[in-house]
């Protein structure tokens, strides 16, 4: 890597070949111009009419105090939470009106790591820039683009390593890896030396000053003073979100009167206590802001289309799976040992026409429908909550959220496939089952696929509505219980309280369980076997199983289709709205 102030290496900027359209950002970092930004919450103000000009090639540091609004001000700047008032503009484009287009040209590093671990880095960044680079990008361009990006931030060495093999360093600088894929004119990092000692921290700056050498505006959050001897300028946020200086920190010694960062720190929480306004200045301008700059329209780039990504996120949610050992056992392990324990619960024979056991018979059917669904369930649960600063940063980008929440679904169903087809050829061979014919058996596994289907879709639709991973856990009883109690199975619906009854139509088991006892002909069974509980029992189910098999499968698909949006609609609100 170069020394600070060093020549720039203009190899070690990441190019993929593509030349910018009319209309857009051409090579060199973006001037970036905020005018009178405000943003409010219930509880009070957390910007307050910030301006201020960053010049294109600059390192520049947004410090504070805690709850100054720094992450506020970088993510308003960057577009990720936008102000409620005022204006961001890149190169005089009105960055709010024209984010769509200018997403592949801005570069944002939040806080927590935005790669999958478990992949090593090279495979992560191909996977990153065949979902970000235009769809006329040839294999051997991404694969130019993944090399440049590794050669910039010195990552070469470790191209083959898994990503949760690195060091806390590494990791930062594989994330920034991730945003240069797209040759950002403009780079926003939020604490990015945060964690790590003094002389990674020192190392990350050095590769932030190269970047900037190269042709990218840098804009950091930080609380190391050590940090902002390595920047071009320091904007000083004080309390309540106020611009209190903009300069470099010689400049801010002079104007405070103190010779430390931590006596500038002093000053600004002392003003904001006893004086307000004090030190703070309600506009910081620029030279050249006073002119304003008007607002133009830019071109936008051509992005993967839907299908195009569902592809690269199928392959990417299937290898990340695949990678993981212990993930990998759990999916195919506990379906295995949930059969033994069915064969074991179970004796042989209990749909013998001659002798048949009707309580055995209601429960083998009720815990298959209901294994099913539960295995949906648990798959889907921890799906989406633990990629979501993922998945929101590659939404900034172009991310088809629908497209995300579909690959999960296609990568998921062959594993429910897999337990669908041991549950049910386990539990035959074993005579838990009645001797019936394939095309029995097929009606049956199509049943438990669409309600699996609808226990993985309403664990998509949880995850993304979820803050994290422990909710996501809490929430398994909730939904569970429910499915169990209201099934149908334990207490007939036509006998239920009629809260309960209506509470049944909603939980894909009730009709499963029904479709089942249809296909398998227990109705039939239990008026004509040879044991006397058979009619009273069926008459206390009332018409329990009595629709068509078409019925059952429509009301279950209705299910996973309405799950499946809602999941989509979730995630497209959480990631805008932002869970951090």
């Amino acid at each position: 890597m170069t020394d600070v102030g060093g020549t720039p290496d203009t190899a070690a900027v990441p190019s993929t070949g593509i030349a910018p359209r009319v209309g857009e950002p051409a090579g060199g970092g973006m001037r970036v111009e905020a005018i009178g930004l405000t943003k409010r919450v219930p509880a009070g103000v957390l910007l307050e009419d910030v301006s201020l000009m960053i010049e294109p090639r600059e390192v520049v540091a947004i410090v504070g105090g805690s709850g100054a609004g720094k992450t506020t001000l970088l993510d308003a700047l960057a577009a990720v939470r936008p102000a409620d008032e005022g204006t961001v503009r890149f190169d005089g484009v009105n960055v709010y009106q024209n984010l769509d287009a200018l997403r592949p040209f801005l570069g944002y590093v939040p806080q927590e790591d935005i790669i999958h671990t478990e992949l090593p880095l090279q495979t992560t960044l191909r996977y990153a820039a065949r979902l970000r680079l235009p769809p006329t990008v040839s294999r051997e361009e991404v694969d130019a683009a993944v090399a440049n990006a590794l050669g910039a931030l010195d990552l070469r060495e470790r191209r083959a390593v898994r990503v949760g093999a690195l060091s806390g360093g590494q990791r930062k600088r594989a994330s920034i890896a991730v945003e240069l894929l797209t040759n950002p004119r403009v780079f926003f990092l939020d604490e990015p030396t945060s964690g790590l000692d003094p002389a990674t921290a020192a190392e990350l700056l050095q590769v932030l000053r190269k970047l900037a050498e190269g042709g990218t505006t840098v804009i950091l959050t930080t609380h190391c003073p050590l940090d902002l001897k390595r920047c071009d300028r320091i904007a000083f946020l004080a309390r309540g979100g106020r611009l209190a200086f903009v300069g470099t920190e010689e400049e801010a010694f002079r104007r405070f009167g103190v010779s430390s960062v931590e006596e500038v720190y002093a000053r600004l929480a002392e003003a904001g206590k006893d004086a307000p306004g004090a030190w703070t200045e309600s506009r910081v301008e620029s030279p050249g802001m006073a002119a304003g700059s008007s607002d133009r329209q830019i071109g936008k780039r051509p992005q993967p289309g839907w299908f195009r990504q569902l592809g690269v996120l199928t392959q990417r949610t299937a290898e990340t799976l695949f990678r993981n050992r212990l993930t990998m056992a759990i999916l195919l392990g506990s379906p295995a040992a949930v059969v033994l324990m069915f064969a074991i619960l179970f004796r042989p024979g209990a749909f013998d026409v001659h002798n048949p056991s009707p309580s055995a018979i209601l429960m083998i059917v009720f815990w298959i429908a209901f294994a099913a669904f539960f295995f949906g369930l648990t798959y889907g649960l921890l799906q989406v909550v633990t990629e979501r600063p993922i998945v929101a940063r590659e939404h900034l980008v172009g991310l088809r959220l629908g497209a995300y929440v579909v690959s999960k679904l296609l990568v998921l169903l062959p594993f429910l496939l897999v337990v669908v087809v041991l549950m049910l050829g386990v539990l035959r061979a074993l005579d838990r089952l009645p001797p019936m014919g394939l095309a029995t058996y097929l009606s049956v596994g199509v049943t438990l696929m669409l309600e699996a289907a609808g226990g993985l879709t309403l664990g998509l639709l949880t995850s993304a509505a979820v803050r994290n991973a422990s909710q996501a856990t809490l929430a398994l009883p909730l939904l569970c219980f429910p499915a169990v109690l209201f099934s149908g199975a334990i207490l007939p619906v036509h006998i239920m309280a009629g809260v309960g009854a209506g509470i049944s139509v909603a939980m894909p088991v009730r009709w499963a369980f029904e479709a089942i006892g249809h296909d398998l002909g227990v109705r039939q069974l239990l008026l004509g076997g040879g044991s006397p509980l058979g009619p009273p029992l069926v008459a206390s189910y009332g018409g329990a199983g009595s629709h068509a098999t078409g019925t059952y499968w429509a009301i279950l698909l209705v299910f996973c289709l309405v799950f499946l949006i809602g999941a989509g609609l979730t995630l497209r609100s959480t990631v805008r709205g932002g869970t951090r």
